[in-house]
């Protein structure tokens, strides 16, 4: 068995504290040598910005039919949704691309509220759904639709016929990625380089790089419903404006 006095137990441990400091120094020294050679950096921001056009139009038409007859009610709104499917196919929207979706009925009197003031006790709303890749001809038809309202179809809306209008959207993004990506580094890069001649520096090489968010807006904003928070806030134009930003760091030589 290994046996030590009290006075050489404290000189090896003595020496283990020594050994151990010396260590300590020279790790922490690497350790402080290696973030001073590319300490210095310049953070920028690269934008790229594409025009695209939506590939996809979705349409809710909404039928709305009033009356104190059930009955007659629910033929009046079949009716109607007969007049719009004929318009419809009548302007070269498929078959394939319309679909009728829920029938809603209301009785107005069951409503405590409107007890004893109450026009047409029955409402009658059916929707129909346009789903189409030709854009352009959804958009002419949605501006055509008087000629419903002159036949006497009754379209429902939410205060503001824009926010039941079409929506076109862009479904290709994941194509364009890549390319925007590229442009985008490319632009931060330049901007990188402008900083480190202003300098009297180089750039050196990519220390970190982070992707914003893609968006999609309205390349023309003409109604006041498209701003941020909006309803239909960038699909009530065919044309819109992808963007993104990345923000990259450069090493600078």
């Amino acid at each position: 068995m290994w046996m030590f006095d009290d006075r050489g137990t404290k000189i090896m441990a003595a020496l283990a504290l020594v050994i151990g400091l010396i260590g300590s120094a020279s790790i922490l020294g690497e350790a402080m040598r290696g973030p001073k050679k590319g300490e210095r950096y310049v953070t920028v921001r690269g934008v790229a910005e594409k025009e695209v056009k939506a590939d996809l139009a979705v349409w809710p038409i909404r039928i709305r039919v009033a009356g104190n007859d059930l009955t007659e009610a629910n033929q009046s709104a079949e009716r109607a949704r007969k007049k719009v499917l004929s318009f419809l196919h009548s302007h070269g929207i498929k078959k394939e691309d319309i679909a009728s979706q829920d029938l809603r009925v209301q009785d107005r009197q069951t409503r405590d509220y409107e007890q004893g003031k109450v026009t047409f006790r029955y409402v009658v709303e059916n929707t129909i759904l346009i789903r189409s890749a030709d854009v352009d001809k959804v958009k002419k038809i949605s501006q055509m639709t008087d000629k419903l309202v002159a036949a006497g179809v009754v379209l429902a809306s939410q205060g503001n016929w824009e926010r039941t209008g079409p929506q076109f959207i862009f479904t290709q993004l994941n194509a364009i990625k890549p390319e925007m990506m590229s442009h985008a580094t490319q632009a931060a890069r330049e901007v990188a380089t402008q900083f480190a001649n202003d300098s009297g520096s180089n750039v050196g090489m990519m220390r970190r790089a982070t992707q914003g968010l893609f968006t999609i807006t309205d390349r023309d904003k003409t109604s006041t419903h498209e701003g941020e928070g909006a309803i239909n806030a960038g699909v009530s134009d065919v044309n819109k404006k992808v963007r993104v930003v990345v923000t990259v760091d450069y090493f600078i030589e």
